[in-house]
């Protein structure tokens, strides 16, 4: 039942988009308030208490304010493209599940073993090629590839962290990127090249660290001849690249040409990918299959970032026009005319402390993108996403309450503060100062 209703909530969500109705309206808020009860009562217990602990602040404050059931709705309508978002995004996974690329990619990995530094670039590669499309979802099967080779606990805890946070700086698929720019009213067009270049920064800055640090800790001493791939087995690589490349460009070429919202587009591609992939195949049963899998297991396993996602996106729209918000305002701005130095650091801070103590970063950059003009602050709306969206990197990273940090620390068997920390805390940090000093001319 909770499956029929997400979906039918995005299924709403995507029509009222393009016909635009206030008794939709309604009745979409109405029906996400159920997938969040029904989230609810599944849900893990800390995430269940965190994210009824925000919803109800969020719903007491919207009733201060004066606003009420009409701030709610508000609230979640701003938040409901994020939540289809992470709904429909894993479908864009059918074709290569059912492509075989996978197995590919384990081969690939699994010749590296021996090769701790082509295997360390070609992890956090991987990662950043898959984790746009397949999210968290990427992790698991990277490791799932690798779990039976036992890799040491730091290499998995640096690879797993260092490949995938590159994709929250860049990746429309991403919550991210789509909420930042969303909020910011920034083109994604106009962001691409920035966020690839952040990104591709932090994947450098992560193989030089892991070389440097491997060659003190060495990992292997054996070697062992590498196999090279089949004909085959590149040519699926190169559709696999190819296959990101064709999605990543036709999205940007159908927001240029419609001026739709990038969310509302990913989330159209992620329902016709798979069937386009059915009707060039002719593979419907095993299409169909999937389909039926995704409903039934896929959906039903996303209490957690239901509640956390609706809860936490209307807490950070609570939060705008507050006493605190308007003070937090104030301070940065102040800040900001000063040295863009210390409001950068100041928003990394500010950030960390409140994803530190478990509260999602949806809440805290979500208030801040929505609180802030990037005007008053005399920089441009682009340089203030790509703070907003560095920040919100380094806080997945260190997080020990981020969804990426729980499951690498689970996966390498070592705490969440050792993963963040201890095992990238100088990639972070390096990644943070190089791309504060990038902003700032930019900016």
């Amino acid at each position: 039942m909770r499956s029929y209703l997400i979906l039918t909530m995005c299924g709403l969500f995507l029509i009222q988009y393009f016909v635009p109705s206030h008794w939709l309206q309604y009745v979409v808020v109405g029906i996400s308030l159920l997938a969040f009860i029904g989230s609810a009562v599944n849900a893990d217990s800390f995430p269940r208490v965190l994210g009824i602990l925000m919803m109800g602040i969020g719903v007491i404050i919207e009733f201060n304010k004066g606003s009420g059931l009409d701030g709610i709705s508000k609230g979640i309508l701003l938040i409901l493209p994020l939540l289809c978002l992470i709904t429909l995004a894993p479908l864009l996974s059918l074709p290569l599940r059912l492509g075989g690329y996978f197995e590919t990619v384990a081969f690939l990995l699994r010749n590296l073993l021996y090769q701790p530094k082509k295997l360390y670039a070609g992890i956090t590669s991987t990662l950043f090629l898959l984790s746009p499309i397949l999210n968290l979802g990427s992790v698991r099967i990277i490791n799932e590839f690798l779990k039976d080779l036992k890799l040491p606990p730091a290499m998995s805890a640096k690879s797993y962290l260092v490949g995938f946070s590159t994709s929250v700086m860049w990746s429309p698929y991403f919550a991210s990127v789509s909420l930042v720019l969303y909020y910011l009213k920034v083109p994604f067009n106009d962001y691409i090249i920035y966020g690839i270049g952040l990104s591709l920064l932090s994947l450098f800055v992560g193989n030089l660290l892991f070389y440097i640090w491997e060659r003190r800790h060495p990992l292997c001493k054996d070697s062992i001849k590498e196999v090279k791939l089949e004909k085959g087995q590149r040519n699926q690589l190169i559709k696999l690249i190819l296959f990101v490349l064709i999605l990543m460009t036709t999205c940007l070429i159908v927001e240029s040409i419609t001026h739709w919202s990038m969310v509302v587009i990913v989330c159209l591609f992620s329902v016709i990918v798979p069937l386009l992939y059915g009707l060039l195949t002719k593979n419907w049963k095993e299409v169909i299959h999937q389909l039926v899998d995704f409903r039934d297991h896929t959906v039903p396993m996303m209490n957690n970032e239901i509640m956390l996602f609706m809860s936490a996106g209307l807490l950070g729209y609570a939060m705008k026009g507050t006493e605190v918000a308007n003070q937090i305002g104030s301070l940065l701005t102040s800040l900001a005319h000063q040295s863009f130095l210390l409001f950068a650091i100041a928003i990394m801070f500010i950030v960390l402390a409140v994803t530190y103590i478990g509260i999602h970063q949806i809440a805290a950059v979500g208030a801040l993108a929505m609180q802030l003009n990037a005007q008053d602050l005399g920089i441009s709306n682009l340089a203030l996403a790509m703070l907003l969206l560095l920040t919100w990197s380094i806080s997945t990273a260190l997080s020990p309450f981020s969804g990426l940090n729980l499951m690498v620390s689970r996966f390498a068997g070592i705490s969440g503060i050792e993963v963040g920390l201890r095992s990238n805390g100088l990639h972070v940090s390096i990644v943070a100062i190089i791309g504060i000093v990038v902003i700032s001319f930019i900016g």
